[in-house]
């Protein structure tokens, strides 16, 4: 095999395993925002009326983003604006969100022991659902991704193709006019 069909035979290869790459990122891309999306319609979450989602369907990562986004606040308006860490393990004697790690200076249950900060424990739920929405975001943000790179890759793929055949197509029609018919030298009888 010549050099030259070689190199044609590769970049064919390559054209070939890009245009491949290519359609199998964008259909993995497409597929894994509908898996996100089916995911998120199953739950049945429905953005409360103070969101930027007032009554519809959470059904995308951009409104899971939302939704994740107002469960945060309204968390921290229950809390006073504090964070997990930012809270004792009980409950205070006089209702503070801010209750007290103190086991002495805690609230006491009907057996004198200490009561949980069930706000501080709540924190837990909303950290393990923002979480979730906040993924469902992410994953529809990669899946959009490896569609454009799979677009990207496509494109490439078709690019070298052409640039390929054309350049096997041009040394072909320099060969062409290169090869002059030869002619005897020898002088024709009559």
């Amino acid at each position: 095999m010549t050099t030259r069909k070689l190199l044609a035979a590769g970049g064919l290869f390559a054209s070939l395993v890009l245009v491949i790459a290519g359609i199998a990122s964008i259909v993995i891309g497409y597929q894994g925002r509908q898996e996100v999306r089916d995911s998120l319609r199953q739950e049945q979450i429905v953005g409360p009326d103070d969101s930027t989602i007032p009554g519809q369907l959470v059904d995308t990562g951009s409104e899971a983003r939302a939704q994740a986004d107002i469960i945060r606040q309204h968390q921290l308006e229950a809390t006073d604006g504090l964070t997990y860490s930012q809270m004792g393990r009980f409950a205070s004697p006089d209702g503070d969100p801010k209750g007290t790690s103190n086991a002495d200076e805690a609230a006491k249950d009907a057996n004198g022991r200490p009561l949980p900060n069930s706000l501080r424990d709540r924190w837990i739920t909303v950290t393990a659902l923002s979480t979730s929405l906040n993924t469902a975001y992410f994953a529809e943000q990669v899946g959009l991704f490896s569609i454009v790179m799979g677009a990207a890759l496509l494109l490439t793929g078709i690019g070298f193709a052409v640039l390929t055949a054309a350049a096997l197509l041009h040394v072909q029609r320099l060969e062409e006019s290169q090869t002059v018919p030869v002619r005897s030298t020898t002088p024709e009888r009559t």
